[in-house]
């Protein structure tokens, strides 16, 4: 039964035992009687209007020191502000119960609970593919953009240049681009279109000469017996011929050829005009359609290739997650002092972070009972706290009868 209710039963009780009593024959046995019921109903009225004061006007009557609660109200706030900032949850408390928390350790064990779960893991798997499909690639691409643009700007070019050739001659790259183009030369001038393209030309080039004399009669039966085909065939045969030479590591002239290449890219990485050129031009090929079409291309590719991967995962019960947390929490068991000293970072962060918000929470109290009401304030208080001292008032009551019952003994 609720507390108020018995309250209120008592007082009852103490005024119907008073005003029977004052009908019955006096005797001994009635006077004492009479005597406690007396008593009883002064403590439980003067109880009654005391815990009513706290809380509101007693019969609605703005009587003076009464609805103490509301009268009082901001001190209140802010006494029990302060007592949750200073004593309840004061920041030194704060302090020392987490310095005997192994977070690492409790934040191990939790996780591992949850990842030997097979629905978790699913979860966790749907979860991240559902991010991932939600995530929108063309907005993407103008941050990678705007980072690679940002990147290539700030590249001191001088310097790379340098590094980059220097690297290239040293693992023979320059060589092997070398070979790889006298190669593809190869290939071309095997071809037998290029073989009639060369013949052809050279024929109409040679049909334009115009020279007299002895030598001119020479060149005229020179050009009469080659056709185009016996150019095309000697063109070609001669090309092939340089390019073999040019192939083997001892000819001179390659080492020429391979001398000449370096010094020209050696000036080139020299010219500061021409690296601004270079680097005007990287840039405005990264901002470029071509690049954005690009980047979005592959960044579907890879999104294609990442949730395929996931889907499997997730089918297969996410044992692969659970596989390398393992791997990683073994990992750094193996290593205790950086566990130590992990442990002391985060610690000195969420110190940090506690220190620097302690004050929210008097903040978050203020705020919440700020939005309550006179009534709603009242009702809570009388929820928390009203039932104890409802008793106080069935205690008045019945402590006033006893009383009664003494004091009309002393009387007799």
């Amino acid at each position: 039964m609720n507390s108020k209710y018995i309250a209120s039963i008592s007082l009852g009780i103490m005024a119907i035992g008073f005003i029977g009593t004052l009908f019955l024959p006096e005797n001994t046995a009635i006077f004492l009687i009479k005597g406690g019921f007396e008593a009883g109903l002064v403590g439980g009225i003067a109880d009654w209007f005391a815990v009513t004061a706290l809380f509101r006007h007693p019969l609605g009557i703005p009587i003076p020191h009464t609805s103490l609660l509301l009268k009082n109200r901001s001190k209140i706030v802010q006494s029990l502000i302060s007592a949750m900032e200073n004593e309840l949850l004061n920041k030194q408390s704060i302090e020392s119960k987490l310095r005997k928390l192994n977070i690492l350790q409790l934040a191990t064990s939790f996780v591992t609970k949850l990842l030997g779960k097979k629905k978790i893991r699913r979860s966790m798997l749907d979860l991240v593919l559902d991010v991932l499909r939600r995530i929108s690639l063309e907005g993407v691409v103008p941050y990678i953009q705007t980072a690679l643009t940002a990147y290539i700007r700030n590249i001191d070019m001088k310097s790379s240049a340098d590094t980059i050739l220097s690297h290239t001659i040293q693992a023979g790259y320059d060589e092997k681009a070398l070979d790889y183009v006298l190669v593809e030369a190869s290939k071309w001038a095997s071809k037998t279109e290029t073989q009639h393209m060369l013949g052809k030309l050279a024929n109409e080039k040679l049909a334009e000469v115009k020279m007299g004399g002895l030598m001119g009669f020479a060149f005229q039966a020179f050009v009469g017996f080659m056709d185009a085909e016996k150019l095309g065939s000697l063109l070609n045969n001669l090309i092939s011929s340089s390019i073999r030479d040019l192939q083997d590591k001892d000819n001179v002239y390659r080492a020429d050829l391979l001398r000449e290449i370096r010094v020209q890219l050696f000036q080139w990485a020299d010219d500061e005009t021409k690296l601004s050129q270079a680097q005007e031009w990287l840039s405005n090929l990264v901002t470029g359609e071509q690049s954005r079409s690009f980047l979005l291309n592959q960044l579907e590719q890879v999104r294609s290739l990442v949730l395929n991967k996931l889907e499997q995962e997730r089918d297969r019960g996410g044992r692969a997650v659970f596989a390398v947390y393992r791997s990683i929490v073994r990992h750094l068991n193996e290593d205790p002092a950086k566990i130590i000293v992990w442990e002391n970072q985060l610690l000195s962060y969420i110190i940090q972070v506690v220190e620097s918000n302690h004050f929210r929470i008097g903040k978050l109290v203020k705020e919440n009972l700020d939005q309550m009401d006179d009534a709603s304030l009242v009702n809570m208080l009388e929820e928390k706290v009203g039932k104890d001292l409802q008793w106080i008032r069935v205690n008045g009551a019945l402590c006033g009868f006893v009383v009664g019952v003494i004091l009309s003994l002393i009387q007799l």
